[in-house]
Formats: structure tokens, sequence, C-alpha cells
């Protein structure tokens, strides 16, 4: 008969149940204790000596042979003579002068890389193997040996397209924030030409603006040859963003606009105002008078281009104008480049010109003081100021390359977002 033990406010425990946890928690301490204690293989494993066994190196065998010829490559500085140069390729005086008389070495130009093979040790130490370098027109000249003599060659480059992805930050000018980011001033210098009827990078540009821009890499043999063209880019200007996809030649923003207007804001790509539109103090005549454009200040030589289409309607010297040259544009708009040191090729009265082409550089002819342009922009002959007066719109995507234009665009603003986002820093 089973005894109930019973403690007040609690139900009775058979002793039955008691017994069989304790045998529980006994067979669970005897597996326990099994489990910790090594097997006999174990115990054999331990208790073996490590016996260390001395195993004969030949060290004659184990050296790599010294190479037979090296590879370098060296850059032609400005200044630099032929001989300095392949004296630094470590090529012998014999070859050195079978090389002099070669015509292909006439084209190399200052900052050109040249890679030679050279044989190193005994009688042949210094002997080119072969030397190769690339010149103008993406053309790879290489000189090697067959026999005793060098023979060259060219023939048309390999030249392989990447696209890099960067950004940067505006602290003091555009071309600093391109250089500290490692983006190649070509690059930059198109991105004024996007975005300049947006933003006026004479005067808008401000510590803290930021840029993202897509562009094309060439290189050869995986060395960066020259930047391409930009395939897209984003421009944060005084809080005001503006993004530009490249599609059929030209560049628009996301929902298919024009991003260059029929008309560019400025004849120069960068420099800055030095005289504004309105009266002012003339410095030659010592006078209030009115100034009917602007005056940009530029280095003599920097290059002076057409605002937009349109026929040369006068190119020529012309009074206090110096040289001149007038671009009509349509039947009301017309503009005025003066003090030019001299006209662009093929400009002359009634040559059509494209927007972007050179009618000429800057110079200081005519009533000026020092190395400038005059600009003039004149509606229906009436002078307005070229800074502020709005600017005809371009022609947007055609309704029937939308779907096309769209599909591009998309994977052009992706890549764009990664850094948007901040997911990378540089993509390459």
């Amino acid at each position: 008969m089973g005894v109930d033990v019973q403690e007040v406010g609690r139900p009775r425990v058979p002793l039955w149940r008691f017994a069989l946890l304790a045998a529980f928690a006994l067979s669970s301490a005897v597996a326990a204790l099994a489990t910790i204690v090594p097997s006999t293989g174990a115990e054999l494993l331990l208790a073996k000596a490590a016996v260390l066994e001395p195993v004969a190196i030949r060290l004659e065998e184990a050296l790599l042979p010294a190479p037979t010829t090296y590879v370098r490559e060296d850059r032609l500085q400005r200044g630099d003579t032929f001989n300095g140069l392949l004296a630094r390729l470590a090529i012998g005086e014999a070859d050195t002068g079978q090389l002099l008389r070669q015509r292909s070495l006439q084209l190399l130009r200052p900052g050109t890389v040249v890679t030679a093979e050279v044989r190193a040790g005994g009688d042949r130490d210094g002997e080119l193997v072969w030397l190769a370098f690339l010149c103008g027109r993406d053309t790879a000249v290489r000189i090697e040996r067959v026999g005793q003599s060098l023979v060259a060659s060219e023939q048309r480059a390999q030249i392989e397209t990447r696209g890099v992805l960067k950004s940067a930050v505006i602290r003091s000018s555009l071309f600093a924030a391109a250089d500290t980011a490692g983006i190649p001033d070509a690059v930059a210098i198109q991105l004024t030409d996007v975005f300049g009827s947006d933003i006026d990078f004479h005067r808008e540009l401000r510590q803290g603006d930021r840029f993202s821009v897509l562009y094309e890499m060439h290189s050869v043999d995986g060395r960066p040859l020259r930047s391409g063209r930009v395939l897209a880019a984003e421009f944060s200007n005084q809080g005001r963003k503006y993004r530009a996809l490249r599609f059929a030649d030209n560049y628009y923003a996301p929902d298919g606009k024009n991003m260059r207007k029929a008309l560019l804001r400025s004849p120069l790509e960068l420099s800055r105002v030095s005289s504004g539109f309105g009266m002012r103090m003339h410095p030659l005549h010592k006078a209030w008078r009115a100034h009917q454009g602007v005056d940009y200040a530029a280095p003599a030589g920097t290059r002076v281009r057409s605002v937009g289409d349109g026929v040369v309607e006068f190119a020529g010297r012309q009074g206090g104008y110096g040289n001149l040259v007038i671009v009509r544009h349509d039947s009301r708009i017309s503009t005025f480049y003066a003090h030019l040191k001299a006209l662009g090729r093929g400009i002359r009265s009634g040559a059509r010109v494209a927007q972007g082409d050179t009618v000429g550089l800057v110079g200081q002819t005519g009533w000026a003081t020092g190395p400038h342009l005059h600009y003039e922009f004149r509606v229906a002959g009436a002078a307005r100021n070229p800074l502020s007066v709005p600017l005809p719109a371009g022609t947007p995507v055609a309704r029937h390359d939308m779907d096309a234009f769209h599909a591009r665009a998309q994977e052009l603003a992706a890549q764009l977002d990664l850094l948007a986002n901040g997911q990378v820093a540089a993509l390459e």
C-alpha cells in the first residue's frame, strides 16, 4: 500500500516517484563522467613522444636562378635626351647606337612611357630584346631584335574602354576638387559644358557643392591612356540638384529635357568676370560709359567658343573692338566676341559655326588694357546682359526615342545612385 507524503498547501507526491527521479539523476551523472574520460586510443596518442628528424635541404636547388632578362619602363621627361632615357632602361651602348638611328624613335614625345626588355648578365648584358611605346593617333610602336638587327613596326593600339564613377566636394574650385578625387581635367571641363546652362561656374559655385560623374577611361595594356566622354553626372549647387544623362551624343535631364540650351551662357569654358554689364568707369577714357557687354579675364590665347549655332556676320578688325567676330544665331539674336588675338580657323563672313566651335583666341587688340574677352549678347540689335538674359531651350528627346532614352537613363541613373546613397566612394 503506497504512502503519500503531504505538506501544507502542496499536493501529496508518491514515494515511488522520488525513487524514479533519483535513479535517473544517478544514471545521467555516470553518462556525463563517461564523456570526459579519454578513450584508450586518445591515451595512446598522447603517450607518444614527438620525434624530430633532420631533412636535408640543398640550398643550390632551393634558390631560383637569376633572371636572364629584365623588363623596365621609364618616362621621357621634358628636357630629357634619348641617350639619358635609354641609359635608364639599362640598354647597352651598341644597341643605343642602333636605336638612335631608328626613325620611329623620333615619334617619342615628353610624357611618353617607354617599356623595354633587356638581357642581364654574361656577354649579352644590356642587349635589347624589344622596346615599345605609344605615340600619336593611338599607334603602338615596337622595336625588337631580329638576329643582330633591330626592326621597328607600327600598328593600331588595342584600346580598352571602361566606365569610372567618382565623386568630389568643392572646397575652393572645381578643378581643385577634381584633382583631389583623381578626376581628369578634361572631365571637369566637360562638366562645365554639360551644366553650363544651369550653373554659372564663374559666380555661383560654393564651398560644399558636390558632384558625381560617370565617365569613360581608355587604357592600353591596363595602363590608363586618357579619359573619354562623360556618360552621366549629377551636380548639387547651393542646394539645387541637377542630373544629366548622355543619350544620342547629347545630354538630357531624367525627364528628357535638353540640358544644353540653344545658346551657352558663356563663350569661355572657365574664367572670371572682370567687368559686368551696365555703367562703369572706362579704364582708358576715364569717364562713365555704358558697358554693353561682359568682360572675361583670361590668359592670352585662351580658346573662345561660339555660344550657339549660327552664321558669321562679321570677322575682322573694327575700331575699339579690335579683332571682332559677330555671329548671328537667328533673325533676332547675335553675339559679339571682341579684342581677339586671332580668329579661329575658317572663321570668315558667311561661314557657318556650330555651338562650341572656336571663333578666336583671347587677346588685347583695340581698346584693351590687358588680355580679356569682351562679349556682347544682342536681341533685335539691343544689348542685353549675357549673365541674366533668358536663353532659348534646346531640343528635347524626340517622342519616338523616349522608350530607348528611359531604358538608357535608368541604367545610368542606377550607377549615379550608388554614390548619391553613399554606398561607394569610387567605383572603377
